[in-house]
């Protein structure tokens, strides 16, 4: 219900998402809304879909910690409380990310072991994917978090996309050791160690530069979430702002044109390659429990895009492969606590 266009694209994204894949989607939200919704666009019976009703709505306003203390019955709350209860095998949500975040580390928690959620995107590359953690939950980290978001990704694009020993690396503003900040040459240094344990199961290469993040050298980029989340804003408005000129350039001619003509199906599949509706949201890695979190504009193919990968994620055991990734390397966390002056 806290989406920019609430309720429309999540129903009939949930409609879409159940006639295509074999998934009960729960609708969670003011259940006389909600029917006439579906009523709207002809999916009233729609098997697999079924309504929970809530009386509130957690608006983009809201601060996490109101949302979550005041609105007990919001949309929100409910659909996390059927994950609690088992009911449900996941939250997906286009509405306000920091109070997805802090429904679910106060309702689900954390998985053993780890200090932070982290949000986990996907990039296109010429050669592949490229798995980012962390891209919003954490401005602020301490280096043992920073080096659980390469654990975390890793285990993350071992699981989704089938890489035996995911390349990691540490976003930083040079290749050199001697490069990056105190917290990032601390970070390194447990990445380090983290893959030199006899059950890694991924090669850290370092620190990586931003030039290099869609080259294929690496599989996977650990950041903080503040270096994240604009990297994220700039990369998705740079290339749609390059797909604008690409065609701006083509109608400024008749021989453009044509040629635009011709390779029209080329430029179609790069901008379905890099529309975050085609992945249709983000996983909050490291609590037990599967939490999508989407683009507050999400139209219909996003919302059921998310539904069908949160439910390939809930089936592969995702969150606990993740969980069972971080206490592989529970000494390496301890050993940063008792290190850190701070705890």
């Amino acid at each position: 219900m806290g989406g920019d266009h609430a309720p429309g694209p999540e129903v009939a994204g949930a409609v879409a998402a159940a006639r295509e894949a074999p998934v009960e989607v729960i609708l969670v939200g003011d259940e006389s809304r909600l029917r006439a919704e579906l009523s709207r666009i002809g999916a009233a019976h729609t098997p697999r879909v079924h309504i929970r009703h809530a009386t509130e709505v957690v608006t983009m306003d809201d601060t996490p910690a109101q949302a979550f203390r005041k609105k007990r019955d919001s949309s929100m709350r409910v659909a996390f409380d059927l994950v609690a209860a088992g009911q449900a095998s996941a939250v997906v949500s286009a509405g306000n990310s920091g109070a997805m975040l802090s429904h679910a580390l106060f309702v689900l928690g954390r998985s053993p072991g780890v200090e932070r959620p982290g949000i986990v995107t996907v990039f296109p590359t010429p050669t592949g994917t490229l798995v980012l953690c962390d891209m919003g939950a954490n401005v602020e980290v301490k280096p043992s978090m920073l080096a659980q978001f390469g654990v975390l990704g890793a285990c993350y694009d071992q699981v989704v996309h089938g890489h035996a020993r995911p390349r990691v690396g540490l976003l930083s503003n040079g290749t050199e050791a001697s490069k990056g900040t105190e917290l990032t040459r601390a970070a390194d240094a447990l990445l380090q160690r983290a893959a030199a344990h006899p059950e890694a199961s991924f090669q850290y290469l370092g620190y990586i530069e931003g030039s290099h993040l869609l080259t294929g050298e690496v599989d996977v980029v650990a950041t903080d979430g503040f270096t994240g989340n604009v990297l994220l804003k700039a990369t998705e408005g740079m290339a749609e702002a390059l797909l604008r000129m690409i065609k701006s350039a083509l109608m400024r001619s008749l021989r453009g044109r044509l040629g635009g003509a011709i390779i029209r199906p080329v430029l179609e599949e790069l901008r379905r390659s890099i529309d975050y509706a085609e992945t249709g949201g983000a996983l909050l890695a490291g609590v037990p429990g599967v939490v999508t979190i989407c683009h507050g504009r999400s139209d219909v193919t996003a919302i059921k895009n998310a539904i069908k990968v949160s439910h390939r994620f809930a089936r592969a055991s995702l969150p606990q492969r993740l969980g069972a990734a971080i206490a592989r390397h529970q000494g390496l966390w301890q050993d940063a606590a008792a290190a850190d002056p701070l705890g």
